[in-house]
């Protein structure tokens, strides 16, 4: 579990160390079933080459095939504890289950499990700062620095322009990305 950009550019951590040799020593392709949107080849592992978007509930019925080659609503997914075959039907939850588990939710939950969201810890609470509606920069930090992009720019924007004498940079299909908060190793570019 992390914030940010973890999981869904590939830095959320290794495969375990046989799985990786596995991949590499039989160039196999594996897939990520997933509910976020980062269905790029290596967004979610540099080796994870296939991912498929699927609702939170499928991931999980997934997960217990074990695969991808299933049609989940005709075929098992795995056997029941006697050895019977286990459905997606005989997981999911019937409409009058989910009307009951609704009742049971109410706006003072929500408004008594938020209400202190932006108090912080008690660790937080102890960070000494100055009280400011803007952030203090600190002109001689080497971490965060207000950047210089805004310096010269007015309330009212410039004049679009024609770009002359520009040059390529680099030429890339339409299927590469990168960033430098991608993991590192072979697969940066992604």
């Amino acid at each position: 579990m992390g914030y940010g950009c973890t999981t869904c550019i590939g830095n959320s951590g290794p495969l375990p160390e046989p799985i990786e040799e596995a991949i590499k020593k039989g160039d196999l392709t594996v897939g990520a079933v997933l509910s976020g949107n980062r269905n790029f080849e290596g967004r979610i592992h540099p080796l994870v080459k296939t991912n498929w978007l699927a609702s939170p509930p499928l991931v999980v019925a997934y997960a217990l095939a074990g695969n991808m080659n299933i049609d989940p609503h005709r075929e098992p997914l795995g056997q029941g504890k006697n050895g019977e075959p286990v459905y997606l039907k005989d997981i999911w939850p019937s409409g009058e289950e989910i009307a009951r588990a609704v009742e049971q939710v109410s706006t003072e939950m929500f408004r008594k499990e938020y209400a202190e969201v932006f108090s912080g810890t008690e660790e937080w609470k102890a960070i000494k700062v100055e009280a400011s509606d803007t952030y203090d920069w600190q002109e001689d930090s080497t971490y965060i620095r207000l950047s210089p992009f805004f310096d010269e720019m007015g309330a009212e924007p410039l004049p679009v322009e024609d770009i002359h004498g520009a040059r390529i940079l680099a030429m890339l299909g339409d299927s590469v990305h990168h960033g430098p908060h991608f993991a590192g190793g072979e697969h940066q570019s992604r």
